[in-house]
């Protein structure tokens, strides 16, 4: 027996590192919608994110509506899906489109839901300083991060990993998590479980300037941030000579007996260079 249609909704690495998994474990979408090509780069060329670049090297079908409007709703009911999968879309689903699926959308957290709602779950954890973290396979409905949960597993965090290896590490384990789960799903085996709404925390959006550091404040709270924000916005703090503001990328750092330290950075509109003269206890 065939697997029933599905479409699948992702922009960034983090779907089509996921849709990759799911189409060498034999679940191909039969259309991908993900956002439109971009401005990138010093020319501003319009680029295609990485989930429509995969889509089109593996001749999938591709949708890139700038608003899912009765339009774009009404060209993906055209490929007959029967469910829907979501990761990191970056757009939120209107009650029409998710009632377009007679076996519901999925969506992969990168959290032990329902802890850590919202749009930066791996950042929340590392700044909180937690010690594990999980994946959750979650029924998508109209409020946000908050439908039965499908699957869920937890994993320990290093001590010093940074989103730059955490996130790639969850994203596998995500798309393993759905794949092994889409057979009972689909079934109609895998009973969902609520949610324990009075539990829930949010993870809001990142904004450039939460990567400023203070380097005379707490060095747990320096080490903390340099590792959620490692892979965006990053980590910076100034220095001041002669009455010029520098800004300074940070590149590589530490936390040794207490102490945050700097080792590498980037001054503004230079070359990364050794930094070792920045200490915070």
């Amino acid at each position: 027996m065939s697997n029933p249609k599905f479409a699948f909704f992702g922009t960034p690495y983090v779907a089509a590192d996921t849709l990759a998994i799911l189409v060498e474990r034999g679940f191909a979408p039969a259309v991908v919608i993900t956002s439109p090509d971009a401005p990138k780069g010093r020319g501003l060329v319009l680029t295609p994110c990485e989930t429509k670049t995969f889509a089109l090297r593996h001749s999938l079908p591709v949708l890139t509506p700038t608003k899912l409007d009765a339009e774009a709703i009404e060209a993906i009911k055209g490929y007959g899906c029967e469910y829907g999968i979501v990761v990191a879309y970056g757009k939120i689903l209107p009650d029409a489109l998710i009632q377009l699926f007679p076996k519901g959308l999925l969506n992969v957290h990168y959290s032990l839901l329902p802890k850590y709602r919202g749009a930066s779950p791996v950042e929340a954890a590392l700044l909180a300083g937690d010690a594990v973290t999980g994946v959750a396979v979650q029924k998508l409905v109209h409020e946000l991060d908050a439908g039965d949960i499908i699957a869920i597993k937890e994993v320990a965090i290093e001590p010093e990993e940074t989103t730059k290896e955490l996130r790639p590490r969850l994203v596998g384990l995500g798309a393993e998590l759905l794949a092994g789960v889409l057979p009972s799903y689909l079934a109609g085996e895998a009973a969902g479980t609520p949610q324990d709404a009075s539990a829930a925390t949010r993870s809001r959006k990142i904004a450039k300037a939460d990567g400023e550091l203070d380097l005379a404040g707490p060095a747990e709270e320096n080490w903390r941030k340099y590792r959620a924000y490692a892979e965006s916005p990053g980590t910076y703090f100034f220095t001041q000579k002669d009455g010029v503001k520098t800004r300074m990328k940070i590149t590589k750092a530490k936390l040794v007996e207490g102490k945050f330290i700097v080792e590498r950075v980037i001054p503004e509109g230079k070359r990364e260079m050794a930094y070792q003269d920045t200490i915070s206890a």
